[in-house]
């Protein structure tokens, strides 16, 4: 079973080296100028190269991507439960939940900025707001959508409100909770990089914009390669976590290989 996982990685990895491997060959066998498309060794060379100003600029971003997301984490399921098990929140609060993921982000960062100033409140707001909805969304669903004969046979076995939901409520909602939780995960180091793009001095999307200005495509590349790197550590470290809380979960079993017919 755990050969099944190991074969699976290795396949995945065999997959991201041929891939890269076409790159390099086509870029050099046409003859695309660097500044337009550079080589994969080319931009590990440069990145290795300034590998101090990336490893900065990364140390900066990675702080509101971590503080926005673990901020909607846990406002995104206590709100998700008040809307579960009250209508009166569902009435009042989903409503203007989904008015406000329907508001453009970027438009409303300029505001933040206004009312914040530069430093890192703005960007942990945007990161926020940008991870909170699929939250909200995954969680209101886990929790309202256990059937109502499992909580009947809960409750004439005695257990009360709290015993419920913590031997059969939450159980039942964390498969969905963690679905949020890593497309959430996906948003945050994007949300990070928007919002430096509007107003920063520092971070990898002050870097990219600054390569991006001098036509230094090999960097602006790697910088984004770095971004995508601290998105995929985010999304990797959640699930671990859900392997880790889910260990009987269909979907972990079909990981692991143990499903039948894998």
């Amino acid at each position: 079973m755990r050969m099944n996982a190991v074969g699976r990685q290795v396949r995945a990895m065999a997959g991201i080296v041929a891939f890269l491997l076409i790159w390099e060959l086509a870029v050099r066998a046409l003859s695309i100028p660097v500044y337009i498309l550079p080589p994969p060794s080319s931009i590990v060379a440069d990145g290795v190269s300034k590998w101090r100003s990336l490893l900065t600029g990364a140390a900066y971003t990675v702080q509101p991507m971590l503080l926005g997301y673990f901020a909607a984490v846990i406002l995104g399921v206590l709100i998700a439960l008040g809307i579960a098990f009250s209508r009166t929140v569902q009435a009042v609060a989903y409503p203007l939940l989904v008015f406000l993921q329907i508001v453009p982000k970027i438009a409303v960062a300029p505001l933040f900025i206004i009312w914040f100033g530069f430093g890192l409140m703005p960007k942990v707001l945007l990161v926020f707001l940008l991870s909170f909805f699929p939250i909200v969304v995954a969680a209101t669903t886990a929790f309202a959508s256990i059937e109502a004969e499992i909580m009947e046979l809960a409750r004439s076995t005695g257990a009360g409100r709290l015993r419920t939901f913590r031997m059969v409520q939450l159980p039942h909602a964390l498969p969905a909770l963690f679905g949020g939780f890593k497309v959430a995960a996906a948003l945050a180091a994007t949300a990070a990089v928007v919002a430096e793009f509007v107003a920063s001095d520092r971070g990898l999307g002050y870097l990219l914009m600054e390569y991006n200005g001098n036509l230094d495509t090999s960097m602006a590349f790697a910088a984004i390669f770095v971004l995508s790197a601290m998105g995929l550590a985010l999304y990797g470290a959640v699930e671990v976590l859900e392997g880790i809380a889910l260990p009987w979960h269909v979907s972990r079993r079909r990981l692991s290989g143990d499903s039948p017919g894998l």
